[in-house]
Parts: structure tokens; C-alpha cells; sequence
């Protein structure tokens, strides 16, 4: 090897890594976000699901997951740290950094399913699940789509003009409809919502952790985002990562605005949780493709996924669909519109292709991970006792309270 492929292999995998990094603090960012949303009693028990659903996607990866989606020799590659391919592309790298980046995808997706059965799952029952979840069923839509394989042994997405750049569909859509189909079976919240229809708010019990949980995902988004053009140590690549940069940001503030400005003309206020859902879909808006729109079509499409995803809440609600943190909105309908966003500014995408794919990942997952969690309900329960929602998971599934001198204090 040369010296300057040395330099540029060096270079484009320690950026691979460090994006990968960034994702994987996008984990703090969705529990600080769903503790901040849950009620008090609620908040140990989600602590633990988001910090155990990391370690089980990691896990699972490892196990089974990296192999389904990219093939058995690279999976054993990247357990045994191989380091250079040989090749003399800078943009390939040792399968240990690979498969590094690719498994904090993967704990994204199942972070989103964890805010949508906040407050009323089984933590036994979720982790289960986030067992076949990332060992298997976002594998194998990951392996049709980022791994290049055919769906069902017939046709490959990308050759029917499908494109996702860094997963508003493959991770974002995929945790939404695993979690869609875990809320139809669990049911919504005791109180959510009354006998005549209406539906009643239950109020997030810390705003200011919320608002820090959203920051640190807009934050960690540059490494979901920028990571996925897969080098820098080019002139081109270091453009592009500039680029992409830019617009994940365009797009992150053009969310907030939209949902800020759609609450305050619905509601007469400004509402913060949807404007922090807001930047939330603005980022998932542009995910799917961050590099061919210039700013101000970035800050378009962010501002559409805040807008839609305000309207998304509210009709969830109305068909009583309960998610305490608007999980399914944000990452499913807003990740939905992020791919069909794509072909106006990618011309090797096409809208055709682009609702093939969305569909495919669709009928997957939500399919086998309702098969899934019926098989959970059947057998070990999925939803905790009417007695134990009422006094709290915290204390029925961890044994402990996150704010003990505030909760059932006594003399």
C-alpha cells in the first residue's frame, strides 16, 4: 500500500468510526427523550428498556443479525478483527469498523419501538422481542435493501430505482412498523382515552430532559447522516459530508418551525413536545436523502415533515392508536414521506421504486413482528396488570423509583 492510501484508509475509517459513535449517543437522546415524556413512575423501567435494547442489538448482531444482512464471510471477518481488504479503494474498510457503524443502526430501530409501548409493556416481553427484532426481521429487510440481496429470491430493490442514502425507510419506517403492530396488540393506556371518544392528555412528567434528549439526536444525526457517505479524506467526500451536514441541519430547524407554527394556529400556543417532534421529523424527512437537495430544499422538506407529523399525532389519537411519545408519526409516517421525497432531487431514484421498497419493508415488519408479538402475548403476556399501570412499572418491573424522595413520600 502507499502512504497515501494509507493515510486516506486511516483517515476515512477513524470518520467511520467517530459517526458511529455519534450514533450510538443518538441512545441516549431517545431515552433522555422518553423519560422526559413518560409519566415519574414510569421512568426507571424505560431507562432500562433503552440501555438493555442496546446491549441485546449489539448482541444479536454479532450472533446472527450482521450475517443474514451482508453474508456469512464478512460477518466472521468482523468478529475476528481482520483489519485492511486488501483493496485500494480508502473507502473500504477492516469488517470490525463496518460492522461497528452498521449495529448502532440497528439499536435505533429498536429504540423507536420502546417510546410507542411506553408505561403499560411487560420489560421482559419488549427485551424478547428486541431479541428477533435485531437478530432477524431488520436484517433481512436491511439485506434486500443495503445488502443488495433479492426479496424473496426475485427482484433486488435498488434495480427497481429504489434509494435510501441513510434509512428514513430501512431504520426509521422498519422501528415504526415493528412498533405499530406491538401497540394494536397492547392496547392503549388506562385513561387515554374516554368512553365518549375524546382523548385526554397525559402529560410527560420532565420537559427539560425531553428537550435534552432532542438535542442530543440532532446532535448524533450528523454521525447517522454523515457517516453514510462513507469517507472524507477526498476532496469530493469531504464536500459531500458538507453537504449533508448542512442540509440534516437545514432540515432538523425547518421541522421545529413547521410544528411550531401548525401548534400555534391548532392550539393557540406554543407547544413544545410538537416542536421537539418536530426537528425529530424533520431529521427522519431528509434522512433518506441528505446529499442531492440544496439548503433551501432541505429546509422545505424538514418543514413538510414537521407540519405532517403534527397532523399524524393527532389523527393516531382520534383512531385511538396510543404512543406516549409520537414514535410512530416521527419515524413511520414522516419516514415514509422521506422516501417518496427522494426522486424529486435524485434522479436515480423513482417514485415507483421508492413505494415498492416502502411497502416490501412495511409487509415485513410489521408482519412478522405482529406474528412475534402475538406469539409473546399467547405465551408469557405482553401488558402488565391494571394494578401495576396504575402504581407504576418502575416499581413492578425494576423494584426501584427514578425520584424516590418525590413519589409516595410519607411523614
Amino acid at each position: 500500500m502507499t502512504d497515501v492510501f494509507q493515510l486516506q484508509y486511516a483517515l476515512d475509517t477513524f470518520y467511520f468510526l467517530m459517526c458511529g459513535a455519534l450514533v450510538m449517543w443518538m441512545a441516549a437522546g431517545f431515552a433522555m427523550l422518553e423519560a422526559g415524556l413518560v409519566r415519574s413512575k414510569n421512568t426507571t423501567e424505560i431507562l432500562t428498556k433503552n440501555i438493555a435494547l442496546f446491549a441485546v442489538a449489539c448482541t444479536m448482531y454479532m450472533v446472527c443479525g450482521y450475517a443474514i444482512m451482508y453474508g456469512g464471510d464478512y460477518f466472521l471477518s468482523s468478529i475476528t478483527g481482520d483489519g485492511a481488504t486488501g483493496s485500494e479503494d480508502p473507502a473500504t474498510y477492516a469488517p470490525s469498523a463496518d460492522f461497528y457503524f452498521q449495529v448502532v443502526f440497528v439499536a435505533t430501530a429498536m429504540s423507536i419501538v420502546s417510546g410507542s409501548v411506553a408505561e403499560r409493556m411487560k420489560l421482559w416481553a419488549f427485551l424478547a422481542f428486541a431479541v428477533v427484532m435485531t437478530g432477524f426481521i431488520y436484517p433481512m429487510e436491511g439485506a434486500w435493501t443495503w445488502g443488495g440481496s433479492s426479496v424473496f429470491g426475485m427482484y433486488t430493490l435498488g434495480d427497481l430505482g429504489f434509494s435510501d442514502f441513510a434509512g428514513s425507510g430501512i431504520v426509521h419506517m422498519a422501528g415504526a412498523s415493528a412498533a405499530l403492530a406491538g401497540v394494536l396488540l397492547l392496547g392503549a393506556r388506562k385513561g387515554k382515552y374516554g368512553p365518549n371518544g375524546q382523548v385526554n392528555a397525559i402529560p410527560g412528567a420532565n420537559l427539560p430532559m425531553a428537550t435534552l434528549g432532542t438535542f442530543i439526536l440532532w446532535l448524533g444525526w450528523f454521525g447517522f447522516n454523515g457517516g453514510s457517505v462513507l469517507a472524507t479524506a477526498s476532496v469530493e467526500s469531504a464536500n459531500a459530508v458538507a453537504v449533508v451536514f448542512m442540509n440534516t441541519n437545514a432540515a432538523a430547524s425547518g421541522g421545529l418551525i413547521g410544528a411550531l407554527l401548525v401548534a400555534r394556529l391548532l392550539f393557540g400556543k406554543a407547544d413544545l413536545t410538537m416542536a421537539l417532534n418536530g426537528a425529530l421529523a424533520g431529521l427522519v424527512a431528509i434522512t433518506a436523502e441528505p446529499s442531492t437537495p440544496n439548503v433551501l430544499q432541505a429546509t422545505l422538506f424538514g418543514a413538510a415533515g414537521g407540519i405532517l407529523v403534527v397532523f399524524s399525532i393527532l389523527t393516531l389519537d382520534k383512531l385511538k392508536l396510543d404512543d406516549p411519545v409520537g414514535a410512530i408519526s416521527v419515524h413511520g409516517v414522516v419516514g415514509l414521506l422521506g422516501l417518496l421525497l427522494v426522486p424529486i432531487t435524485n434522479e436515480g431514484s423513482s417514485f415507483s421504486g421508492q413505494l415498492i421498497g416502502a411497502a416490501t419493508i412495511f409487509v415485513w415488519v410489521f408482519g412478522v413482528s405482529a406474528i412475534v408479538w402475538g406469539i409473546l402475548k399467547a405465551t408469557m403476556g405482553i401488558r402488565v396488570s391494571e394494578e401495576e399501570e396504575f402504581s407504576g412499572v418502575d416499581i413492578a418491573e425494576c423494584g426501584m423509583e427514578a425520584y424516590p424522595e418525590f413519589v409516595n413520600a410519607k411523614g
